[in-house]
Order: C-alpha cells, then structure tokens, then sequence
C-alpha cells in the first residue's frame, strides 16, 4: 500500500516539474528564513547579554539623594547624602566585593588649543574592576595614586581622538577645567 503510494506521487511529481519545483523552492525559502530568523535572534540575544555583563553581572548603583548639576541641586528635597564614611561601611558588608565612591560631571578638557566637552568621573581603582573594564593602553591607577591625590585620568577613544588628534595622550598634560 505504501509502495503504491509512493509510486503515484512520484508519477504526479513527474507529470507536474514546475509545480513541484516551485514548491519545493518555497520550502528551502521557508527553512532558511526560519534558521536565518533563529540565527538573528540568538545574535542579539547573545549582544544583550556581553552589555549586560561588562557592566557587572552583580552590580548595584547607589545614588545620595541629590546632586548639583550645572549649579542647580536636585534630587530628594533634603534627603540625605552619602559620603566616604557610607562607602566604608558598605565595604565591610558580607557579598560585597568592591564599592567605588563616585564624583560625576560634565567639564570642559583642554589640551594644547583643543578642547572638548565630557562626562567626568571622579573614583576609586574599585570602579574598574566592578565595572569589568579593562584599559587598553596605558595603565590603570593605584591606591597609591588616590592617597597622594596625584593628577592621572583615564580618558576614552572618543576624548583621545577629540582632544589630542594624531598626538599619543599618554604621559601628556591635559586640563580639566582650569586644573592640570
């Protein structure tokens, strides 16, 4: 019975090329688009994911409840600040791994005749390595550099390209502000 079957679809297959051929086009279509689709989406969802974890798979951001912007304070009406004293504290918690006190703002950075407008992050050698940043030339700073107040910054692609052009920034003197 199957044997008898098979041999009349074959016989119509036969009797029909273009129809069947036609037919089995749109199903090679149909697979590829459906693997193309998966492939795609396992895409993105594999980008979402490196996102996720360069910026710590275990992070938590704690803000104090205002801020000064541009000279405008904002955030909770008197609500408390946090301090350096609060960021110790938090250290000493269990689970804790690192905790990176910040100072955030928007400067302008002068080099030479060049300037550049950026956020700026004042930190710790903590915020690298809770972040799971890496630098890519150059070197990173120490505690040693934090306790001394010695003048280093980190800057990124977009600064170095803005501010120093074909110059290597490495070693140079750039200005924050008016501040070297």
């Amino acid at each position: 019975m199957l044997k008898a079957m098979l041999g009349e679809a074959w016989l119509a297959m036969g009797a029909n090329r273009l129809r069947t051929a036609l037919t089995m086009l749109g199903m090679v279509i149909g697979v590829g688009a459906v693997v193309i689709m998966m492939a795609i989406g396992q895409g993105a969802q594999y980008a979402v994911q490196q996102t996720i974890s360069t910026m710590g798979s275990n992070l938590y951001i704690v803000l104090s409840g205002s801020f000064t912007s541009s000279g405008v304070r904002s955030g909770s009406a008197g609500g408390p600040t946090l301090n350096v004293g609060d960021a110790e504290a938090m250290a000493e918690l269990d689970g804790v791994a690192n905790v990176a006190p910040t100072h955030m703002g928007t400067r302008q950075l002068v080099y030479g005749s060049q300037n550049w407008s950026s956020s700026i992050i004042g930190t710790t050698p903590d915020y690298l390595e809770a972040r799971a940043w890496s630098i890519a030339r150059g070197a990173a700073f120490g505690d040693s550099d934090v306790r001394s107040s010695t003048r280093v910054a980190i800057i990124g692609k977009t600064v170095a390209e803005n501010l120093f052009g074909a110059d290597d920034p490495i070693g140079k003197t750039m200005r924050i502000q008016q501040s070297p």
